[in-house]
């Protein structure tokens, strides 16, 4: 590389190193570590991902990154599930290991090594992608700073499961909320920020946050790199000398889109129609951020209230749901499907031989189809709705590939692709095993729709993503229509560029899952009244994701390829619009992030801080059992409802209870007999003088810890039987400043 670009890109690093330091003043050694960690992981992979991805002008970088960390944690979660080995620290360390050396062995015994050439535009792509992903990391951590708190919406569930995992050595840890079971739920998005959390012998207490801000710095840069590859690819031919420029272009687009945009909602209720007020001498609508995702249903308001939220929503929001740190592994199979058609149009056909033994094993030992099942399966773990949803765009993506390696011919597809689906549900299946065969499932049949939302409000929320999807298959159908006239669908597939016909696979998709809640969806117990709620929430977050790099490319590819001007100012209109969305960014950052403009104010990472102010009689004792008590014992303290400050004890250690939020439970068990009675003995427990039956109480549910504090008082008042209770056992800890106090049982 030329010494002016290397001084260039080192001065951009000397700047966003010395930006860190000062900006997350004590949390910045933290964030160093996550992000060399990462570094470190995606060096030791490059050589499996430069074999999945080869081609790529990043010679997969990006993806190496995430593709260690599935490979990693995958494998330490199956080893402590079969109970082969404890979940320590070592134990993460030495799989990292293992996985390093198998990776050397690719390296040193294989092609893969002379492969890894890398030329001055491969060295600044992959310096751009690392200063990309370093500079939207430190963004969200920032901003993580202004409002740290794992308290409100669902955070008490999320950071409890990591506390609880991170204090278990087998997995799936106890049911913080259930203390005679274990988790019952998508614990695969928390279990992979411990993993990382153990793995890089950082605290909790920080990570909570920087997982939600590593997470939003991938779905940044791994959609810029495989919308950059997807532009790279089908213009190179043509513009020779802007294929790099493109590529930058629609990747920026693309990462923008997918980490950062909202959705035109946003354009049109917080930007349009106050300015048409404004002009009218009207008052102006208030505009709550919140409101982009909770619009069908709500406005105007239904008896089908339905969500429909997206990652940046997500990022701001602060929820460390499984379905967001699912986002990484999600764009991680989106690009080992488009290497995987890449790979197989670029070989040529393939000869149909069904008795053929080399035939089916060169068709059912592709290492992309065997990555991706692997993923599938892990989804079961992380959300079992990408795995409904990625298993069909697998099928779509081997399908279309599939018509042009076997020229169309019906009988070798239909058996090809059989054998490939059993293929992806075989291994996807026996790989997720451990958690399966534990896991009691909460969907409670299929159902039809008897809600529809009103068209202009698909329109309002879909209907740029969805538009630009069509302009894009009418340009395809322009410069193809004479194969069209053809009549033979695999002549057509030939003739669409690779890229192209990727984009068109997604785009089916993902108009798909936007239409499927319209019609159908799946029961559970927020039937009545958000009957639809739930299944178009995970359908349409996927479609957001597939649309934002949809529509990157889109935009790029028609200006850069198009010769119909009427589709070209589609285009830039499609730009205008899809820029101004990522507006929604800023409106949410001021909503919910006060005070982000003075570095001065920033309150730092960690999520248990909170506790000094919204609960001061009780932090004490919280901090006293998150740091004296090892294990998992039982420590009771006042159940409630969902949603609420109850069980702030078990969320912030990880320390199972009796019974905690009520409705999660219900949801995780469906089972509101065993709940109501254990309600009312957690009742008993604090209220009642009959000694004899508390202390029966006290082994039937193994309690080893009873914890009275500001919530019991609130709850149990007058009826609390504070100085029975002491007498059952020692008062281990007395807050010095409250009456909060910790009785072990005898």
């Amino acid at each position: 590389m030329k010494k002016g670009k290397l001084i260039v890109y080192g001065m951009i690093w000397v700047l966003l190193l010395a930006l860190s330091r000062f900006i997350l003043q004590g949390d910045v050694v933290t964030f160093w570590i996550w992000w060399l960690l990462a570094l470190v992981l995606g060096m030791i992979m490059l050589p499996s991902a430069q074999y999945l991805f080869a081609g790529f002008e990043d010679k997969g970088w990006i993806f190496s990154k995430v593709f260690a960390i599935a490979a990693s944690g995958l494998l330490t979660w199956l080893l402590v599930s079969l109970r082969i080995v404890s979940f320590h620290r070592s134990i993460c360390v030495a799989v990292v290991l293992i996985i390093a050396a198998i990776n050397i062995i690719i390296l040193l015994k294989t092609n893969v090594g002379r492969a890894i050439r890398f030329t001055e535009d491969h060295i600044s792509l992959i310096l751009t992608e690392e200063i990309l992903f370093f500079a939207a990391f430190l963004i969200w951590t920032y901003l993580a700073g202004f409002n740290p708190a794992a308290y409100g919406t669902e955070k008490f569930m999320d950071y409890g499961f990591m506390e609880a995992m991170m204090r278990s050595d087998v997995l799936p840890a106890k049911d913080l909320w259930y203390s005679e079971g274990v988790i019952n739920y998508y614990y695969g998005g928390q279990y992979f920020a411990v993993f990382l959390t153990k793995l890089s012998g950082t605290k909790v207490e920080i990570t909570y946050n920087l997982m939600r801000c590593f997470v939003a710095a991938f779905a940044f840069a791994m959609p810029f790199s495989l919308v950059y590859q997807l532009t790279f690819d089908r213009v190179k031919v043509l513009h020779e000398k802007a294929k790099n420029v493109l590529g930058y272009l629609s990747g920026m687009l693309a990462g923008l889109a997918v980490a950062f945009a909202g959705n035109m909602h946003y354009v049109i209720y917080a930007k349009i129609i106050p300015w048409i007020q404004t002009l009218k001498g009207e008052e102006i609508s208030g505009y709550w951020f919140p409101d982009a995702t909770r619009y069908i249903g709500f406005n105007p308001d239904r008896p089908d209230k339905t969500i429909h939220e997206f990652p940046c929503y997500s990022f701001v929001l602060g929820d460390l749901h499984a379905h967001v740190v699912n986002i990484m592994f999600v764009l991680l199979l989106m690009g080992i499907l488009y290497a995987y058609t890449r790979n197989i149009r670029l070989n040529g056909k393939i000869e149909f031989a069904p008795k053929s033994r080399s035939f089916w094993k060169k068709v059912l030992l592709q290492p992309h189809v065997i990555c991706a099942s692997v993923l599938l399966g892990m989804f079961h773990l992380n959300n079992y709705w990408d795995f409904i949803i990625y298993f069909v765009v697998c099928g779509g993506v081997i399908l279309f590939t599939d018509t042009i390696v076997f020229e169309g011919k019906g009988m070798a597809m239909v058996a090809v692709l059989a054998a490939q689906a059993a293929e992806v549900l075989l291994i996807s299946s026996v790989i997720i095993l451990p958690f399966t065969l534990q896991f009691v499932t909460m969907v409670q049949g299929v159902a039809f729709a008897q809600y529809h939302s009103l068209f202009y409000q698909l329109m309002v929320l879909w209907g740029l993503p969805v538009i630009l999807s069509i302009v894009f298959l009418i340009s395809l159908f322009i410069e193809k229509k004479w194969v069209i006239r053809e009549r033979k669908l695999h002549r057509l597939f030939e003739e669409i560029a690779i890229p192209d016909l990727f984009v068109v696979v997604l785009s089916f998709c993902a108009m798909g899952l936007v239409l499927i809640p319209e019609l159908v969806y799946v029961r559970d117990i927020y039937e009545a009244g958000n009957a639809r709620a739930n299944t178009m929430f995970k359908l349409t977050y996927q479609a957001y994701i597939m649309f934002g790099m949809i529509m990157a490319y889109v935009i790029v590819r028609i200006l850069a390829v198009s010769k119909q001007k009427v589709l070209k100012v589609f285009a830039v209109i499609g730009c205008v619009f899809l820029l101004w969305t990522v507006g929604y960014f800023g409106k949410a950052v001021d909503s919910w992030f006060s005070g982000y403009a003075d570095p001065s104010r920033y309150q730092g990472l960690d999520a248990t801080a909170f506790l000094e102010m919204d609960f001061p009689e009780d932090a004490g004792a919280i901090r006293w059992l998150k740091e004296n008590i090892q294990g998992s014992p039982v420590v009771l303290e006042a159940n409630g409802d969902s949603y609420t400050g109850y069980e702030r004890v078990s969320a912030m250690t990880g320390l199972p209870t009796v019974l905690g939020w009520y409705v999660h439970e219900w949801l995780w068990r469906n089972d509101t007999a065993s709940l109501n009675v254990k309600a009312t003995d957690i009742e008993t427990i604090y209220t009642s003088s009959d000694t004899e039956m508390v202390k029966a109480l006290f082994e039937r549910y193994n309690i080893s810890y009873v914890f009275v504090g500001q919530m019991e008082r609130d709850k149990y008042q007058d009826g609390l039987k504070e100085e029975l209770l002491a007498n059952y056992g020692e008062v281990v800890y007395q807050s010095p400043n409250s009456d909060t106090f910790i009785v072990k049982i005898k």
